[in-house]
């Protein structure tokens, strides 16, 4: 099922926009076996949970950070992880910058907007990225590639469209200004219910889950081995 699901969102895709398989809580064999379907990167939002996948899968697949990662979480993943997905502070890049520069690494990361304007949710406000983004330039050890949002989430995905639009014209207008150290590279939107409408409104970079896998088993969820 796993291979034929991949195959199937790999055909829809137009050129150029790249697959995250969500793989939240999903088992190391279910994993093993999107990335053998042609999944080129992987989508984990917790730092324990990967360290564990990891040991099986390794560098077999990009690794891309997509949850909210809290500060002390930061030594772990930079180490881990591809791209850092889910920047939401100048407090939190900072952290990474640190890290990087320990290990000599340089983190690509997209900016986390929170579209809706959630207060429980996190990401920054529409109207504060430019600041962020701009903030993030002087650091030496990330990069800004782009920007991230999930939205609010919505039963039906039409719903979703102006928060993509509003989120694609922060990309745009960010680009523009051609800021030091920002390549902006990707806009990264939509998920399962969603990613259609993102693709209609620019996303060239969507994260999908229970359409690769089905339904999760939260039982299954992989932990990190004892030291």
């Amino acid at each position: 099922m796993i291979k034929q699901n991949v195959a199937r969102i790999l055909s829809e895709l137009p050129d150029g926009v790249q697959l995250v398989a969500a793989v939240k809580a999903r088992r190391p064999e279910e994993i093993l076996e999107v990335v053998e379907s042609g999944v080129k990167i992987l989508g984990e939002n917790y730092v324990q949970e990967a360290e564990g996948i990891y040991e099986v899968i390794g560098n077999k697949a990009k690794w891309h950070f997509i949850g909210h990662l809290q500060k002390n979480k930061v030594k772990k993943a930079v180490k881990l992880f591809d791209m850092i997905e889910t920047v939401d502070s100048l407090e939190l890049a900072r952290e990474i910058d640190k890290r990087c520069a320990q290990i000599g690494k340089v983190m690509p990361v997209l900016v986390e907007i929170n579209s809706g304007r959630e207060e429980q949710k996190s990401g920054v406000f529409p109207e504060k990225t430019e600041q962020l983004v701009r903030d993030i330039s002087g650091l030496n050890n990330l990069r800004v590639t782009g920007l991230m949002t999930m939205g609010p989430r919505f039963g039906n995905p039409e719903d979703s469209r102006p928060y993509f639009v509003e989120t694609k014209k922060i990309f745009e207008r960010i680009k523009k200004l051609n800021l030091p150290n920002i390549q902006m590279r990707y806009l990264s939107m939509g998920m399962t219910n969603s990613y259609k409408i993102a693709l209609d409104e620019g996303a060239n970079m969507v994260r999908i889950g229970s359409k690769i896998f089905g339904e999760r088993d939260y039982g299954a969820t992989v932990k990190a081995p004892s030291r």
